[in-house]
């Protein structure tokens, strides 16, 4: 079966995608404009992610959703191995493209132009929303385009809070690796032109905006 993992890639990357950009938008938009203590530490911790081994990610996501941890002791919310928890991972492992992408489109953003903003009686909020994202939204589309693509592509952090459960969290990356361990070469090479299909999608999307971005 090649439509059960699809469908449930696509259901866990739109729901991460949604966390991605709710969370990476904040972030981003924090780190960006705002000094304060424990800013380094915060970027450090935001970052992650990207350096650490999925498998690192993973371990630290079981300790966080899994026994012992305020989510399932406290609230009684048990999310592991589930298509929600494969969400959470693919969030977390991508997020950090969308935090970095937005603070560099935003500090990137002329400053003047905010300033000029101010002077005309124009409050905080109202030059972020009417000033600052319209100037930044192409490297915060390129951001979140990356982010999407790669919570797409999640394997080993997926693995570890989720498991590899067909037709409940076998994603289209896990579902390859499966097919390959079960010499099932033929499933294997369509659900990777799919996967490759849509990579180069999402790529070319990015470089055109980044293109657009530098007329």
């Amino acid at each position: 079966m090649i439509w059960q993992p699809s469908l449930l890639s696509l259901q866990v990357t739109l729901t991460a995608s949604l966390v991605i950009f709710v969370l990476g938008l904040g972030f981003g938009t924090i780190l960006a404009k705002r000094r304060f203590r424990g800013q380094v530490i915060l970027s450090t911790l935001l970052n992650l992610p990207l350096v650490l081994p999925p498998s690192v990610v993973g371990y630290g996501l079981l300790l966080l959703l899994g026994h012992g941890s305020p989510l399932k002791d406290w609230l009684g919310v048990d999310i592991l191995f589930t298509w929600q928890a494969a969400a959470v991972a693919s969030a977390v492992v991508a997020l950090p493209l969308m935090v970095e992408s937005t603070r560099a489109a935003i500090a990137n953003v002329n400053p003047e132009l905010e300033a000029a903003a101010r002077t005309l009686g124009s409050t905080e909020i109202e030059i972020l929303w009417q000033i600052t994202l319209p100037l930044a939204y192409r490297g915060i589309l390129a951001g979140f385009s990356l982010s999407v693509a790669r919570s797409l592509g999640e394997f080993g952090a997926t693995l570890m809070v989720a498991g590899s459960i067909p037709g409940r969290t076998q994603t289209l990356p896990l579902a390859i690796y499966d097919a390959v361990e079960s010499r099932e070469y033929g499933r294997a090479n369509i659900m990777v032109m799919i996967m490759v299909a849509i990579a180069v999608l999402f790529l070319s999307w990015v470089r055109r905006l980044e293109a657009d971005q530098s007329k």
